[in-house]
Order: C-alpha cells, then sequence, then structure tokens
C-alpha cells in the first residue's frame, strides 16, 4: 500500500492531524493501540483561564477561534453532538481570591470570559461561604464519543490498523518510510507517552503525569454548571458527575488506585455536603512537557519521522491548531511556532 502518510495513535492529536490530512486530500493510514487513553480519561474541557491564578492559558482565544469550528465540523460529519457549553463556577476561599479575581477580570485577554459580579447565590451541597466566579464561553468536548465515531468511520474506510507498532519493521530512506507492507513519504507519531518507548524521539524530556477521575451520582446536587475548588465537579446529566483530577508523578501505570479514589473522596467533601455514590473510577497518563508546550516537528536526522505530543491537560484546544501549523510546516515548508517546536530541545 502507497499512502502520502502513516499516523501512529489516535488521540486527539491523531484525530486532528488526520482530519488535516482529509482537508487536504492526502493519503493515510492510522496504526493505533488504544494503550494510551489519556484523551478518554480527560476531562474535555476548554477553558482560557488557569484558575488557580487567575491567568490566561498560554495562546487560548485564538487556539479556541481555531478549535470551536473545528468540533462544529466534526459534529456536522458525524450528526452528533460533542460539544456542550457549559460555564464555570470557582469557589471562593477568601475575601482575597475575591478581590484577585477582579484585578484579573480587567485584563484584556481575560475579560470576556470571567464575569465581574461575584455570584453570591446558595446551591444545596456546596460549601460556597465567600460566593463563586463566574467564568463564561466555556465548555466540554466528548472525547470518548468523538473519538468513538472518528475510529469507526476510519475502520469502515480501511484506514485504521488497530494493533501496536513495531518500530523495529520500520525502514527509512531519505525521501519515504515503509513499514511493514505499507510505503509512506512520512510517519507522525501521535502516541500520548508511549513515545517513551519511541528509539527516534525517546530523547525528548517528556514527564509522564497520572490522572484519575471519578464518576458519582448525586440525586441531590442539582447543577448544571462546572463546580471548581480543590477538584472540579462536571455535569454530565441526570444527576451523574465526573470529578477529577489527580496528579501522580510516581506511578507511570494506568491502573486506578485505592489511594486516588479516596483524595479524590476526600476532596469532594470539603465542599459538597450532599451524599453521593461513585460508580466509575478511571485512570490514564498525561503526556507533559516542563515548560508545558507541545512536542511538533521533525526528527532532527531523519525528516521524514514527525512527532505531535505533548499536549497536556488542554489537548481540546490546542490540537487544531498544532495540527494544522504541522501541516504547513510539512507541506508548505512554512516554519513552526518556536514555542511547540522540538527544535527548543536540540
Amino acid at each position: 500500500m502507497q499512502v502520502d502518510y502513516i499516523v501512529v495513535g489516535l488521540g486527539l492529536a491523531g484525530l486532528a492531524f488526520t482530519q488535516e490530512l482529509e482537508k487536504n486530500n492526502k493519503t493515510f493510514i492510522v496504526f493505533e493501540d488504544e494503550s494510551q487513553n489519556s484523551s478518554l480519561v480527560a476531562g474535555g474541557m476548554y477553558n482560557p483561564v488557569i484558575l488557580k491564578r487567575f491567568s490566561p492559558v498560554w495562546n487560548a482565544i485564538p487556539q479556541l477561534e481555531k478549535a470551536l469550528p473545528f468540533y462544529k465540523k466534526l459534529e456536522a460529519k458525524f450528526n452528533n453532538k460533542y460539544d456542550y457549553k457549559i460555564d464555570i463556577y470557582r469557589i471562593f476561599k477568601t475575601v482575597e481570591e475575591q478581590n484577585n479575581w477582579f484585578v484579573a477580570a480587567d485584563k484584556p485577554r481575560l475579560s470576556p470570559f470571567m464575569n465581574t459580579t461575584i455570584v453570591n447565590e446558595k446551591y444545596k451541597g456546596i460549601n460556597s461561604e465567600c460566593g463563586f466566579g463566574r467564568l463564561t464561553k466555556t465548555g466540554r468536548i466528548d472525547t470518548i464519543s468523538l473519538l468513538s465515531d472518528y475510529k469507526n468511520y476510519l475502520l469502515d474506510r480501511g484506514k485504521l490498523i488497530k494493533e501496536s507498532f513495531d518500530y523495529e519493521k520500520l525502514k527509512i530512506s531519505e525521501k519515504s518510510v515503509v513499514y511493514k507492507k505499507t510505503s509512506a513519504k512520512k510517519i507522525v507519531f501521535c502516541e500520548g507517552f508511549g513515545i517513551k518507548k519511541n528509539p527516534f524521539f525517546n530523547y525528548l524530556p517528556m514527564v509522564e503525569v497520572k490522572g484519575e477521575l471519578i464518576t458519582i451520582h448525586a440525586p441531590e446536587l442539582n447543577v448544571d454548571f462546572l463546580i471548581k475548588a480543590a477538584v472540579f465537579v462536571l455535569p454530565l446529566g441526570d444527576n451523574y458527575y465526573r470529578v477529577g483530577a489527580t496528579f501522580n508523578w510516581k506511578d507511570k501505570t494506568s491502573i486506578p488506585t485505592e489511594e486516588g479514589k479516596e483524595e479524590l473522596i476526600s476532596k469532594l467533601k470539603s465542599f459538597i455536603t450532599v451524599p453521593f455514590k461513585v460508580v466509575e473510577h478511571k485512570a490514564g497518563i498525561r503526556p507533559t512537557i516542563k515548560d508545558r508546550r507541545p512536542l511538533v516537528g521533525k526528527h532532527p536526522k531523519h525528516l521524514n519521522l514527525v512527532v505531535l505530543n505533548g499536549l497536556g491537560t488542554r489537548g481540546v484546544m490546542i490540537a487544531p491548531t498544532v495540527s494544522e501549523q504541522l501541516y504547513n510546516h510539512l507541506e508548505k515548508g512554512i516554519e513552526l511556532d518556536k514555542e511547540v517546536s522540538i527544535q527548543r530541545f536540540h
């Protein structure tokens, strides 16, 4: 088989890049073994504000301008809903936090999203003595449904092979790569933390961070907004809520732990007072970089080997932008943004 691109991995990065290939009539085949599941255990939120410090997310506004139409097109393509608009209510612990909110809300990059009226309304089951700060123009992408639909779409068209990638079987020449019976001009690795096993790109300084989430049923917690405090509480409908997430820098497995579950429950009880039942518990590994920027670009020696990785906790927002950048770099010779290019580590 002869194609323009081989893509390895089909999380949000792989999906966004193959969409870019489709848009430009490029042929491709995807290898995916579903071993890297950070996209499936992510909250899927898009939010341009770092709620710990009330500071702007890197390049958030242009990323959202690219991302929201991107997901809208996918909704039309698959006749399914993925983008759920939802406000975020940040619980204030102190009056000082209220003041910091007002200061941040005056900044041009934050003012479109941060409401300057403190929400003092009392909601049953939520400790909020100092009220809430309200974020608007935020939402959630249902990554589980989206990735499921997209995988089925590729399978139906013979563009997805469900198997682990064997690096030893990759043959590299100056103008092409050959993997088993498939020849391509380039290969793009979108493997998440699986890149640690990739002999071509494992030199990149990626840190794996384990995250755990629980889903709870709380019939008395009747809210239609995301609550952000010690953890986030995301409404899923029918009194179900997703709660997360932990950050574990030592455990490199994707196995849910009792410790992670207890940490989430303890933090949840610090501001939620109504009874709830844990109905699901998941874990995944986030691929993160020390400077919190993606890893994008060509291998320094083998120029037809390419990486698209390290989207971190904001993959929903970042994926469409960096995928388009990478495509333009590979096909049109346009330089990558220095902040995302892997040349910063060469």
